[in-house]
């Protein structure tokens, strides 16, 4: 009886020692912390702990009305932003429009700052007089901003009509200019670029220069296919950077890869109109390049003159090599494989000798083509000759592969039968290609004789 009224006790002691010991931590989550930082209007916050400083550019005078010229208000919230001890956002509201002329964001800045874009940001119609003499004109630029990013549901409208029109492509009576670049980031190592729409650049859309380790992802870029020189994204002399997902409709090369460049990456892009993916041109003026490991790999093309090209000037010097353009859809594409070693375009549209003075003065130098891969290319062509390779006779292109390559011509039949031309072209690889690799009649001689196989 006695054990037994122990035991009974022992189990009331242990059940009140739990409920006791539980209580108060209960209490203490239903009360939450007993302080909380105090946050001041310029701060955003995570877990009630001030992370950020957030410029809204309206504070800072910006009218957002579309007429009213901003540039001022911006740059007084990029330098207040810029200098900021914690890191900083600059916030473009949505529901406004900002007129900006001319505008440099520098660094370098003392933490890190995110430009928050969400109104869109309008460029004025008349722009001449942009640009330093001997410098190219551009209309926004982050210059030397480590750590920057670009991010929001906003757009920047470069309103390029008139430069379009008064370009001496469209108007060959016009001279021929260089018209501003809508965004460029220069010299801006860990940039990420997200969300974004650009619309009618009067020239290049987005061009990244001097840049390490960039991501672009998400991105919109529109213009007319019929807009003068109009790239949709531009890369120059950087290392490490990564295109995921951008759709790009423009009247140019959907995307350009220029000399310096290295170990750039280009996934989900979606190219029409325009003239597709580019390496190039290089090499103009007997000047030297140099572009390695680039990898476009998943990429839907539809529309435009050209698919995966490479394009080279006679008389160039240094290299292209390590290039893949992989897991392709053509549609409609007038040239979709090409590599052209005798790139040309005329300084105006009136000099028809320009080019053959350019072709006879450069042929014993050209930039080399090495190592290129096109890979799982599909679909379909407008003119019959669907795969060009097209090479130096001093620099033959060498190492080129072709694999699972599927392209016809849209009306189909033996006549209208897509063909492959060659000259001064040596392929590693060619397995599972249609058409045949360098089966033109009038490129076949000269294919053998180059001891290319296939």
């Amino acid at each position: 009886m006695a054990s037994r009224t122990l035991l009974a006790t022992a189990c009331l002691l242990v059940l009140l020692l739990l409920t006791l010991g539980g209580a108060p931590v209960e209490a203490r989550a239903r009360r939450g912390p007993r302080w909380a930082p105090r946050r001041t209007p310029e701060s955003s916050s995570v877990d009630g702990y001030a992370t950020t400083a957030t410029f809204d550019v309206g504070s800072f005078g910006a009218a957002g009305d579309g007429t009213t010229d901003d540039t001022a208000a911006f740059q007084k919230a990029w330098a207040q932003a810029c200098s900021s001890a914690q890191p900083a956002v600059v916030l473009v509201p949505a529901g406004r429009s900002y007129l900006l002329g001319e505008t440099s964001l520098s660094g370098p800045c003392k933490s890190r700052v995110t430009f928050r874009l969400d109104g869109t940001l309008v460029a004025p119609e008349d722009k001449s007089g942009w640009g330093k003499p001997g410098s190219l004109p551009r209309w926004i630029v982050f210059r030397g901003v480590d750590g920057l990013t670009v991010t929001g549901e906003g757009a920047l409208d470069g309103r390029g009509e008139s430069s379009w029109r008064n370009s001496c492509r469209t108007n060959p009576a016009m001279p021929c200019t260089v018209a501003p670049s809508a965004l460029t980031f220069a010299s801006c190592d860990r940039l990420a670029v997200d969300g974004i729409t650009l619309l009618n650049a009067p020239q290049i859309h987005l061009w990244v220069e001097r840049c390490r380790d960039a991501t672009l992802s998400g991105l919109t870029i529109a213009s007319p296919g019929d807009s003068p020189e109009n790239d949709g994204i531009h890369v120059a002399r950087s290392d490490g950077v990564r295109i995921l997902g951008a759709r790009i409709a423009t009247g140019d090369d959907c995307l350009s890869v220029a000399t310096g460049t290295a170990n750039l990456y280009a996934a989900g892009i979606e190219c029409g109109p325009g003239h597709g993916i580019s390496i190039g041109s290089l090499g103009r003026g007997g000047s030297r390049a140099e572009v390695s490991n680039v990898t476009v790999d998943g990429a839907s093309v539809s529309g435009t003159m050209f698919g995966a090209r490479i394009k080279t000037w006679q008389g160039g010097s240094g290299f292209v090599r390590g290039v893949r353009f992989l897991n392709m859809a053509m549609d409609r594409v007038k040239y979709p494989i090409l590599i052209d070693q005798s790139y040309c375009t005329r300084p105006h549209p009136n000099d028809t000798a320009a080019c053959d003075r350019q072709q006879q003065s450069g042929r014993s130098s050209a930039v080399e083509v090495s190592d290129v891969v096109f890979g799982n290319i599909w679909g379909t062509t407008v003119a019959r000759d669907a795969i060009r390779l097209h090479c130096s006779e001093a620099f033959p292109c060498r190492d080129v592969v072709l694999r699972d390559v599927q392209l016809r011509t849209r009306k189909g039949g033996d006549k209208n039968a897509a063909t492959s031309s060659c000259e001064n072209a040596v392929l590693a690889e060619s397995s599972n290609v249609s058409p045949a690799p360098c089966s033109s009649a009038a490129t076949k001689k000269n294919f053998v004789r180059r001891r290319v196989h296939h």
